[in-house]
């Protein structure tokens, strides 16, 4: 299956990052490639291109469709919470523009074998770096009643996540749970008939849960935005693409504390924090999908842009 990610926001964050030719960007989350060949295409083929992704059959894709290109491209199998030591090991001091389009692909979702949808019976996997050990039926099997419950209210904002949770471990003490429409079923069990009437299909939040739990992607986030926001150049701008509540929250923390001249306390009589702003916010509120875009690609839906620039780095004068 040709490995192919329909580029959400595409226009408004390429149009945001002003590619220029000769610039030097990286694109975090390369998945099928959409953002970045319209980088190498408003750049004019020319400057040094990072595409970064954990999964490597976006890795293998991206080789195979960006190959009649003449240009400096490099494609890294890592993940972004690297992205400073990609970028060093690169040879490369600044970087002019970074995007991150954070999530799962739209090929990670078709692929059945890989377990994320619950629109497909299919083994319980999720792995987007399937060199990682650790996946969906580990998780559903061996972790705890509380644990489960846990994650699945965390990571999905699952209401019903304790009743979930107690459904899934009376099913496992009987046999091993290892397909994703076991789970759904189990979901569908455990949430009340009247309550799964809206709110779209009832296993979404837990298969978001499980699939963020098992490739980590919430604690990466703070710290990759920030590194990045370090490789930029002054002027440098990053675009970051979200599909959750819990992943647009992040962004807009992490950029608030970048863009904030103090950090001390609101109480605090004097500033005692030493912080220095280092980024400009570009996008007061959250970009959305047009319309129009979102009746082409229904998973546009839930997606946000913020978007912000790098500011310079002012030296103290002498006697400061």
């Amino acid at each position: 299956m040709d490995y192919y990610h329909v580029p959400i926001l595409l226009h408004k964050s390429i149009q945001i990052l002003k590619p220029k030719p000769g610039g030097v960007y990286v694109d975090a989350t390369l998945g099928g490639g959409g953002h970045f060949q319209e980088l190498l295409k408003q750049a004019e083929y020319h400057g040094t291109f990072i595409g970064i992704d954990q999964d490597e059959t976006a890795i293998i894709n991206a080789k195979r469709n960006i190959s009649q290109f003449s240009c400096d491209i490099r494609l890294v199998h890592d993940n972004f919470s690297n992205i400073k030591k990609i970028i060093k090991e690169n040879n490369l001091d600044k970087v002019d523009g970074i995007l991150f389009d954070l999530g799962v692909s739209s090929h990670q979702l078709d692929e059945g074998a890989r377990g994320f949808s619950y629109m497909q019976d299919a083994p319980l996997d999720m792995r987007m770096d399937r060199r990682k050990t650790l996946n969906a039926k580990d998780v559903i099997n061996n972790a705890s009643k509380d644990e489960l419950t846990q994650i699945i209210r965390k990571y999905g904002e699952e209401s019903w996540a304790g009743r979930i949770a107690d459904f899934i471990c009376e099913i496992r003490r009987r046999k091993e749970i290892t397909t994703t429409g076991e789970l759904v079923k189990i979901i569908k069990a455990a949430i009340p008939a009247r309550a799964r009437r809206r709110g779209g299909h009832p296993a979404r939040k837990t298969f978001q849960a499980l699939r963020i739990y098992v490739n980590n992607e919430l604690e990466i986030l703070t710290s990759s935005i920030k590194d990045a926001v370090e490789m930029l150049k002054p002027a440098g701008r990053i675009c970051v693409i979200t599909f959750h509540s819990l992943e647009d929250r992040i962004v807009k923390d992490t950029f608030r504390f970048l863009a904030s001249d103090c950090i001390c306390p609101k109480e605090a009589l004097i500033c005692t924090c030493n912080h220095t702003k280092t980024l400009k916010i570009l996008t007061s509120k959250p970009i959305y999908p047009s319309q129009k875009e979102i009746e082409t690609n229904p998973r546009a839906r839930s997606a946000k842009l913020r978007a912000a620039q790098r500011l310079p780095v002012l030296k103290p004068r002498k006697g400061e």
